[in-house]
C-alpha cells in the first residue's frame, strides 16, 4: 500500500482542536481537504503529520505553535480611533473587521479591546499563540 510523500496530492478529513479540546474546525460534515504537499498552503506541522500516512489510516497529532501559526505578535495590535470607523459599526470585543491595504488587498482583523474613543484591533491569525491538536484520516492519495 502506498504512503504519502512530498509533492503528493491528498484528501484528508480532519478535526482541529485547541490543546484544551475545544474544536475550532472540522471537515467531517463536508468534503475532505484536498492539497498538494510542499506547496506551503497549510501549516508546516499539518503537512509533516500527513507524510507517510496510508489510505484509511487515522491518527491524532499535536502541533506546537511554532509549526502552526506562531506566537501572537505585539506589533500586530493597533489602536484605531472610533472616528475612523464607519458610523454603522458598533465595535465589540471579538468582532471581525476587514481593513483595506493601500494595494487593494484586504486584511482580517479582530477587535481586541473597546475604549471610549478608540478600539484596539488584532491582526494576528486567530490561532496564533496556540498549540493545536488534529485528528486526521487519509482518504485518498491522487
Amino acid at each position: 500500500m502506498s504512503q504519502v510523500k512530498e509533492k503528493d496530492t491528498v484528501k484528508v478529513h480532519y478535526t482541529g482542536k485547541l490543546s484544551d479540546g475545544q474544536v475550532f474546525d472540522s471537515s467531517l460534515e463536508r468534503e475532505p481537504l484536498e492539497f498538494t504537499l510542499g506547496e506551503g498552503m497549510l501549516i508546516p506541522g499539518f503537512e509533516k503529520a500527513v507524510i507517510d500516512m496510508k489510505v484509511s489510516e487515522k491518527k491524532t497529532v499535536s502541533i506546537p505553535k511554532d509549526e502552526a501559526y506562531g506566537e501572537k505578535l505585539d506589533d500586530l495590535f493597533q489602536k484605531v480611533d472610533k472616528a475612523q470607523l464607519p458610523e454603522e459599526i458598533k465595535p465589540e470585543v471579538g468582532m471581525g473587521l476587514v481593513s483595506k491595504n493601500p494595494d487593494g488587498s484586504e486584511r482580517q482583523l479582530r477587535v481586541a479591546a473597546v475604549n471610549d474613543d478608540h478600539i484596539i484591533v488584532d491582526a494576528n491569525h486567530p490561532l496564533a499563540g496556540h498549540d493545536l491538536v488534529f485528528d486526521l484520516e487519509l482518504v485518498e492519495i491522487k
